[in-house]
């Protein structure tokens, strides 16, 4: 599990752990991983530039630590300190082993930018001086120290210029800006530097591969199609067919014993999966809404009358019940969670996970909030963020096929909120799988569910 903490939290496990160890054994511990990362990033050390952006907190000071290890290595290393205070200890070391202070460094472009500008304490944004230090620098590869300066660290949410890393190396733990876009996407690849600090449970996860599989639904020995949960899936209209043959296709990947399906594209259905029992029946969860259009609302109101889990897709959601009505999965994109929340979508994007937990809280439901890395939001507050899909992804059918999927993990006996986080992973994971990398069409992206459950389970 990928878990990220809040800066106050990160805060309380570094001074339980200070309070017992001797002055400076974090940092030195978090500037030895950072030289190590930079390191690798460039292929070796000696001989290479280095140029240190240093600010006044933490963060400058296990840059300047770092930077001195490379230097003693052979690294050219300069650091322009962008305040008039910073970290004394760093800044004798950098001195000692060789590497320089400069107001502004020389002509020579760098092999690596290392931005020790702000902590985690810091606000988004970068002041004037830090935005323009680093436009001389815009093809430079970056370093970030813990996270990129200027972006929201327990938000995810950007506000103004900030630091586009290539690399990020953290310390202790993950923070949120890590895992939530559009943060994120200033990350680049996070390296973690494990500082065994004492932490409580983390408000935001990331599920790996092993944590998906401890969480798959296994059929038991004795098992049959009814005891591995059965799937109703009322999807699709006249105007979108495919929208239901999708949405079966997502629900028909194995996961749950059968698939039920009620809606006007029987026909087209049935061609593609004559597995599928078409026909009002009992189900445990139903998945509803997927191209539903003008027929979605009787669907949804149907499908609650049976009072079990059910998965609210794309037209369904316009007509969802008060709070409270059951175990509901709401499937939004950020354009249809700006509607439910009346909000323009430019502000869902902004804040992500801020609008994911708004509306988790207000309709009582698990949201899957459906993008780059897609948000699990119970209505506590505590979520999911998947990290394992990627951007071929964004095409047409494919949240079709996902709500089947979250579908089946229900009718198989997994909570909203694990059946949606976990079937968000595998919907990822088989993008990957189905693409080789490149890209997918849904019908692949379902077809490869099986495979992907396999491999986990093997």
């Amino acid at each position: 599990m990928r878990r990220a903490h809040t800066v106050d939290q990160v805060r309380r496990a570094e001074d339980a752990v200070l309070a017992r160890v001797p002055e400076g054994a974090l940092m030195q511990r978090a500037a030895h991983g950072l030289a190590v990362a930079i390191a690798d990033l460039l292929g070796g050390v000696y001989g290479r530039d280095v140029l240190l952006l240093v600010g006044s907190g933490d963060n400058g000071g296990d840059a300047l630590y770092a930077g001195a290890a490379l230097a003693r290595r052979g690294a050219r290393v300069q650091a322009v300190l962008l305040s008039e205070t910073v970290h004394a200890g760093g800044l004798a070391a950098l001195k000692a082993g060789y590497g320089e202070v400069v107001a502004a460094p020389d002509a020579r472009r760098p092999d690596v930018l290392v931005d020790g500008i702000v902590g985690i304490g810091g606000r988004p944004g970068l002041r004037p001086d830090a935005a323009a230090a680093l436009a001389l620098f815009d093809s430079v590869p970056v370093v970030a120290v813990d996270v990129p300066s200027g972006v929201g660290v327990d938000t995810g949410e950007l506000d103004g210029p900030h630091v586009r890393a290539d690399v990020t190396v953290t310390f202790g733990t993950h923070k949120i800006c890590h895992l939530v876009d559009p943060a994120a996407q200033a990350c680049g690849v996070v390296t973690l530097v494990d500082l065994e600090l004492p932490l409580p449970p983390a408000p935001i996860e990331a599920l790996q591969a092993a944590d998906v599989a401890a969480l798959l639904p296994r059929p038991e020995a004795a098992a049959h199609k009814y005891t591995r949960g059965v799937v109703g899936v009322s999807a699709g209209s006249d105007a979108y067919p495919g929208a239901a043959v999708l949405c079966t296709s997502g629900a028909a990947g194995g996961l749950a014993g059968m698939v039920r399906y009620v809606g006007a594209a029987v026909d087209a259905v049935r061609a593609r999966h004559p597995g599928v029992v078409v026909g009002e029946g009992r189900v445990q969860a139903w998945v509803v809404g997927s191209g539903g259009h003008d027929q979605a609302e009787a669907a949804l109101a149907r499908a609650l009358e049976d009072g079990v889990p059910t998965v609210v897709d794309a037209d369904a959601l316009a007509h969802l019940p008060p709070a409270g009505t059951g175990d509901l999965v709401l499937t939004p994109h950020a354009g249809e969670l700006a509607s439910l929340l009346g909000v323009d979508r430019a502000e869902v994007e902004a804040a992500q996970l801020a609008h994911a937990r708004a509306a988790a809280e207000r309709f009582g439901a698990v949201v899957l909030l459906k993008g780059r890395h897609s948000i699990t939001a119970r209505p506590d507050g505590r979520a999911r963020v998947t990290t394992s899909g990627l951007p071929w992804l964004a095409v047409a059918g494919a949240g079709d096929v996902l709500a089947g999927v979250v579908g089946a993990l229900l009718a198989a006996g997994l909570d909203p909120f694990d059946a949606a986080s976990v079937g968000s992973w595998l919907h990822g994971a088989a993008a990957v799988q189905a693409g080789g990398g490149g890209p997918v069409t849904p019908e692949a992206v379902a077809d490869a569910i099986g495979a992907v459950v396999g491999d986990l389970l093997g």
